[in-house]
Formats: structure tokens, sequence, C-alpha cells
């Protein structure tokens, strides 16, 4: 047993882990840009706000094959395995990990709510916080029972769907698939504006996101990955721990889930992206992300192996060891860029020029990462989450 109640001192971090997070965390952003600076209703149908044609629609391809839902993937897989190795370091130290596990995850939703209702409708930390609270319950199955439980959490969403499209149809999302005019120019009025103007969109999603959005799809999406990521650690997937060639079959599975996403792509243009097509179209990028995901497993922990000592992978791990900060800092970076009480730029940015923003936000959260790092333990909010984990204030500077 040992007095020392502290976070995992860099020494022993997991470089692969680390390096998995930061590549996940600098890619989400090439998918939330799209909310962060145009209408929700874009993230499910391309076609409801702003050009898309030509470059735009070459800029939202690549985002929809290589980034949309396969980053989140990568990401949500690692926070069910950061569950495991929290848990395991707690009880190897003699400590009550389920009681530091509640008071982590407490603090975790806590920054959501707040991140959600005051800043970005977007937030995933509350889903990642609630889904939380369940691994604590499974934590102590073997991986071959975590896989099996997250393949049946994995199935139910495409499962809804599949027999809504089949039984309902396109009546099923239409709403959502094509809003209406006026709710679109509403919602541009509403982030053109002051901050409390947002408010009347901001806290609608967030809710709906909470609760239905929550119990119908992402718990069962989030935590089925979550789950799969416990899978993956035990089996040292995640570790970097398997064979070169069990990485090198991550990454063809990678491609044979792009092969699928594309075919997503021309299935829905084929069938004139309509509503009734719409709920088949998502299973084909629900599945290839999965994959795709994978593939990027494999890719960088190899990609680590051979340069793990190398200026990319100092860089990713500086990013992911300082994640939460980060995520959090490409909300502030996004809204004061498009929201009324910043450039009130939201609505009149193309997809290319987001994508050049997303460059932009990746040239300072890097190098800031790195430096940052040189003098400092962990990022601001990781620290404050960590005090606030254990009751006690954390060394920050590293000669501290």
């Amino acid at each position: 047993m040992t007095s020392d109640p502290g976070p995992t001192p860099p020494s022993e971090r997991i470089t692969s882990l680390d390096a998995l997070r930061g590549f996940a965390l600098l890619g989400i952003l090439v998918i939330n840009i799209r909310v962060f600076s145009m209408p929700e209703a874009t993230l499910l149908n391309p076609n409801v706000y702003g050009d898309f044609t030509g470059a735009n629609y070459w800029t939202w391809f690549v985002g929809h094959v290589f980034a949309q839902s396969k980053f989140i993937t990568v990401f949500s897989a690692l926070f069910g395995a950061g569950v495991l190795l929290f848990i395991e370091s707690k009880e190897d130290k003699g400590q009550d990990a389920a009681r530091l596990h509640l008071r982590r995850t407490a603090v975790l939703i806590a920054i959501g709510l707040l991140h959600a209702y005051l800043l970005w409708y977007g937030d995933i930390l509350v889903t990642y916080g609630l889904c939380g609270l369940f691994l604590l319950f499974v934590r102590d199955l073997d991986a071959r029972r975590l896989a099996g439980l997250a393949g049946i959490f994995l199935l139910f969403v495409p499962a809804i769907e599949l027999f809504a499209a089949v039984s309902i149809g396109g009546e099923a999302i239409a709403g959502q698939w094509m809003p209406a005019e006026t709710a679109i120019r509403q919602e541009v009025a509403a982030y053109r504006g002051g901050w409390l103007e947002q408010m009347s969109h901001r806290v609608d999603s967030s809710l709906q996101r909470q609760t239905s959005g929550f119990i119908g799809a992402s718990f069962w999406r989030v935590g089925g990955v979550m789950l799969l990521g416990m899978a993956l650690y035990r089996w040292g997937v995640l570790t970097g721990e398997r064979s070169t060639r069990f990485y090198r079959r991550l990454v063809a599975g990678g491609v044979v889930g792009v092969a699928v996403v594309v075919a997503g792509v021309a299935y829905i243009e084929a069938n004139d992206w309509s509503a009734g097509a719409a709920l088949f179209w998502r299973q084909f990028n629900y599945v290839g992300s999965l994959l795709v995901a994978g593939g990027y497993v494999g890719g960088v922990t190899l990609f680590v192996r051979w340069r793990g000592e190398g200026f990319v992978t100092t860089a990713l791990t500086a990013v992911g060891r300082t994640a939460f900060t980060n995520y959090l800092l490409q909300t502030v970076i996004a809204t004061t860029i498009f929201y009324g009480h910043g450039l009130r730029l939201f609505g009149y940015v193309s997809r290319v020029e987001a994508i050049g923003i997303v460059v932009a936000v990746w040239a300072v959260q890097i190098p800031l990462s790195v430096v940052w790092l040189r003098y400092f333990r962990f990022g601001p909010v990781e620290w404050a989450w960590r005090t606030l984990t254990y009751g006690e204030a954390q060394p920050m500077r590293i000669d501290g």
C-alpha cells in the first residue's frame, strides 16, 4: 500500500496511448468545425446549408470518409481503456479505486455540463461521464466478455434504425434530415447574436443530446466503443503489445472500412440524398468507421514503434497528454471565431475555409502543448481534474 494518491507520472505513461489520444483529438476538430461554423443539421445532411459543390463537396467527402465517427471512435475506445488503467493503478496502490473513479467521473460530468450549456452544445464530456459510471460495474469482466457486451451495444442503434427504415421509411427522420428553412435561419441568427441569444438553441440541443439522444443512441454507440476499448486494453492492443503483423492487419481492415464508407456515399448519391435512403446510408459509415478507427490504431502504433522519439510522436504525445485542455481550447477558439460574441463568422465560412481554420488551430495547439509540457506536468484542465479527484493540489511544475 502507498500513501501517494497522485496520478501516473510521465515516466510511467504508455506512449502509444498518449499518441493515439493526441491523434484522435486533433482529428475530431475536422468534424466538429462543421457544427461550430454551420447549422447543426449539416452534420447529418450536408445539403442543408452552404455550398456543396466543387472543392467544398470534396472537402466534405474526404472528411466524411476519413474523419466522421472515426476519430471519436478512437477517442472513446481510449477512454474505456483509461478507465481500466486508472482503476488498476489505484488498486495496485491499495486505494479505493471505485470511490476515486466516481469522484473523477463526477468532476468530468460537471465540467461537461458547464461546457455544453455555457459554450457549445456538441459537448461529449457528459456522455463520457455517464458511460463511465456504467463502466464501473463491468470493470472486472475479462476481455472476451467485454468484447461480447460491446457487440451487443454496438448492434443496438443500427438495428433500431434499420427497423425504422423498413417499417416507417424516410418519415422517421424527415424533420432532422431536412429541417424547415425558418429553423435554419433562427439558428444562424442565434449564433450570430450575443451569448444570451445563443442560449435559444444551445440549451435545447444540449438537453436533447443528454436525454433522449443519450438513451436512444450515444449510450449504446459510445458505451459500446468504450467496452471494446476495455477489451482491446486487456488484449494489449491499445498499449502496443501485439505483433507488427497484427497491427498491419488492423491497417488493412481500415482500408476495407474506407471502401465501405465510399460505397455508402455512392449509395446516398444514387438515391438523390433522400430521407428514405438516409437511414440505410448511415449504416455504411457506422460499420466503416469502426474498421477505419481500427486502421488508425494500427497505423499510429506502428509509427510510434518506428519513430518513438521523433518529432511527430513527441507532438502527438504532448497533445494526448493535454487532451482535456485541448478539447476545451478548441471550443473556446472556434466559438470566438464563429459566434456573435466573437468574430461572428457563423454561416459565412465555406467548408474549405473551415478546414483552413482547423489547420490554423492545430498550428497553435501542437507547439503550445509541446512547450507547456517542458515546464508543467499536466495541462491546466488536467491539473484541475486531478486536484478535484484526489482532494489535494497536485504538483504542477516539473521542478515543483
